[in-house]
C-alpha cells in the first residue's frame, strides 16, 4: 500500500513538474542605477529649492529600497522617512500616491489599504518607468502640499527620462 502511494505521489509530481522543464527559470530585469537615482533626486531637490520648499527626496528601486536620499538641513525630521515611504508605496502599488490617496479615501472599499504597514497614501510619490517597465519611484516630502511635492518629483523624473528611454 505504501509503495502504491509513493508511486502515485511520484507520478503526480512528475506530471506537475513536466511543464516547468522547458520553461525559463531566470528573468532579466531593468534596474535603476544609483547614478540615475541621484540625478533624479538632485533635480527634484533643486526644483523644490527653487520653489522655496525645504524637503527630503528619496528614490527607491523596484523593490522599494532606497538608492538615493537628499534632505534639506531645514526640513522637518519626519521628511526623510516620509519621502522613502511615499516612493516605496508608489512602487508597491505601481501607481502614483496622489492617485492612491484619491482611490483609498474613506468610505471607499479600498480605504483599508491606508492601514497597511508602511503605506503613505498622500501625494508626492511617483513611479519611474523605463521602456514601459517599472524601475523605481521617487518620493518628495516637505513642500506645502502633495501637489507641490508631485511637481518636484516630476522634475526629478524629467531630468533622467530621456536617458532612461535611450538605454
Amino acid at each position: 500500500m505504501k509503495l502504491l502511494a509513493s508511486l502515485l505521489v511520484a507520478t503526480v509530481a512528475g506530471i506537475v513538474a513536466a511543464p516547468a522543464i522547458g520553461q525559463k527559470l531566470l528573468t532579466t530585469q531593468t534596474m535603476l542605477t544609483p547614478t540615475a537615482a541621484l540625478q533624479a533626486a538632485q533635480a527634484a531637490f533643486a526644483r523644490c529649492q527653487k520653489d522655496g520648499a525645504t524637503v527630503a527626496v528619496a528614490v527607491v528601486d523596484r523593490g522599494g529600497q532606497p538608492l538615493a536620499l537628499l534632505r534639506d538641513n531645514l526640513a522637518g525630521a519626519h521628511t526623510s522617512q516620509t519621502a522613502i515611504g511615499k516612493a516605496s508605496t508608489a512602487v508597491s502599488f505601481r501607481t502614483d500616491t496622489t492617485e492612491l490617496a484619491a482611490t483609498t479615501q474613506p468610505p471607499k472599499a479600498a480605504s483599508g489599504i491606508r492601514q497597511l504597514p508602511g503605506v503613505v497614501a498622500v501625494g508626492g510619490g511617483i513611479v519611474i518607468r523605463a521602456k514601459g517597465a517599472l524601475v523605481g519611484a521617487i518620493g518628495v516630502s516637505g513642500a506645502p502640499n502633495g501637489d507641490a511635492d508631485d511637481v518636484c518629483a516630476k522634475a526629478g523624473i524629467a531630468a533622467i527620462q530621456d536617458a532612461l528611454e535611450l538605454e
